[in-house]
């Protein structure tokens, strides 16, 4: 029996779905350098050409990759209720409390790959700036909104508490983290 075109279009969407998910369990839990394609093309248990039909090269699955994860995150953060800004701040914070703390963390997945990608040139270089850029910028917009003096500045202090946090929830205790982000949010933000 021939296949539908429905099914051809299913059957690759299901491969480069597979290629992705192996992808991220491996890079995430090995390095994006540690794992090569042909254990990621054997773990999701598909052809070669299928790979290459998919990614042309090694670089462009890690790209897509930070992608998906960067969307994600865009995603959680756009499906937050409205909020007053303080809170909003807040719920944006407290993503980084339930990630470190749901088990197995290993780190950021976006510092992790930017030290494997030191090029700033580079698109995954480029993918994880933008991730970043995003997360200032609408941490930006409601420090603005709470009425903070200089929301420009505190957003890059809180990015900079979000980078120590995440990495220090894999060197040390993932459990301070929720206390440390509920304390670093009373002492940084204005009262409006």
């Amino acid at each position: 029996m021939s296949k539908t075109v429905s099914q051809t279009v299913s059957g690759a969407s299901t491969a480069r779905r597979r290629l992705l998910d192996t992808a991220t369990r491996l890079f995430y839990t090995e390095g994006i350098r540690a794992v090569g394609i042909d254990r990621i093309i054997a773990e999701a248990g598909v052809a070669k050409a299928t790979f290459y039909n998919h990614f042309p090269s090694k670089d462009d699955l890690v790209l897509t990759y930070i992608e998906e994860l960067d969307q994600q995150g865009r995603d959680a953060v756009s499906a937050f209720p409205e909020q007053p800004p303080r809170a909003m701040i807040a719920a944006i914070m407290g993503r980084i409390s339930d990630a470190v703390t749901a088990g197995g963390w290993r780190g950021c997945p976006f510092l992790n790959a930017a030290a494997e990608y030191p090029d700033p040139n580079s698109p995954v270089r480029r993918a994880i700036d933008g991730r970043r850029a995003w997360y200032h910028d609408s941490l930006r917009k409601h420090l603005a909104a709470n009425g903070d003096p200089v929301p420009s500045v505190t957003a890059s202090l809180l990015v900079a508490l979000s980078d120590g946090l995440l990495e220090m929830a894999y060197l040390d205790e993932p459990e301070d983290v929720p206390n440390l982000v509920a304390e670093a949010l009373e002492r940084l933000l204005v009262r409006p």
